[in-house]
């Protein structure tokens, strides 16, 4: 799957996706027997600045009907989707989402019907007071939240929709059982050592975990 990010930071996000998971999916590498693995995602960076005529690379201005801040323009944003995605042969596989506090609430369901469904996804990151009205028009875009909370800009949530989306593509995370909506999750979870002491007091682990039986394991994991 391949992912665009329209941003005005791009550096921002650029350690993040190649790190950890993320990092690993973009590479192609050999595995046994010399049979080559190819990339399972890829990531690319569009910064409306490289498409702006203005000479001092201002892509924002007075909002019309006057109001506080400034609003990101509609034509550098739209000339970086041409870019990315406007000369893809099939349209309906390219889907472009805009980070918006007002837009449709993002969860799981949704980014494993947008891992299904498309093999582009545009991610657009607003800044300021927000984006022109247009950009969503013109690109038939989805505003998306991923919560009842106001950001700076949209970079966060573009990297949190990226990332829950790329773990829905076949071979991200390695195995399908790495999926851990796909089992039961813990709200404990314990490693070595047995025992830790912290401020002079020990902390054990719960005998359960250490007696082997499987089922009380579950049981107490699942509570």
């Amino acid at each position: 799957m391949h992912f665009y990010i329209i941003t005005l930071f791009p550096e921002v996000c650029e350690p993040y996706t190649s790190a950890g998971v993320l990092g690993r999916a973009q590479k192609t590498d050999k595995g046994k027997g010399a049979k080559v693995r190819g990339k399972k995602i890829s990531v690319d960076y569009y910064n409306p600045r490289s498409f702006t005529k203005d000479k001092h690379k201002k892509v924002d201005h007075r909002p019309y009907g006057g109001g506080p801040g400034m609003v990101m323009q509609a034509e550098p944003i739209l000339k970086a989707w041409e870019k990315a995605v406007g000369r893809k042969k099939d349209q309906k596989k390219v889907k472009t989402l805009i980070m918006a506090p007002r837009g449709k609430k993002f969860d799981t369901a949704m980014a494993k019907k947008l891992a299904k469904q498309y093999d582009h996804l545009v991610l657009i990151s607003g800044r300021y007071e927000g984006i022109d009205s247009r950009v969503k028009k013109a690109l038939k875009a989805e505003e998306v939240s991923v919560g009842d909370y106001v950001l700076t800009g949209g970079e966060l949530p573009a990297l949190a929709i990226l990332d829950s989306v790329a773990r829905q593509v076949e071979g991200v995370l390695g195995t399908y059982e790495s999926l851990e909506e796909e089992r039961v999750s813990s709200g404990e979870m314990y490693t070595r050592p047995e025992t830790i002491e912290f401020k002079k007091k020990r902390y054990k682990v719960p005998p359960v975990y250490l007696s082997g039986h499987h089922k009380e394991i579950e049981k107490k994991r699942a509570s």
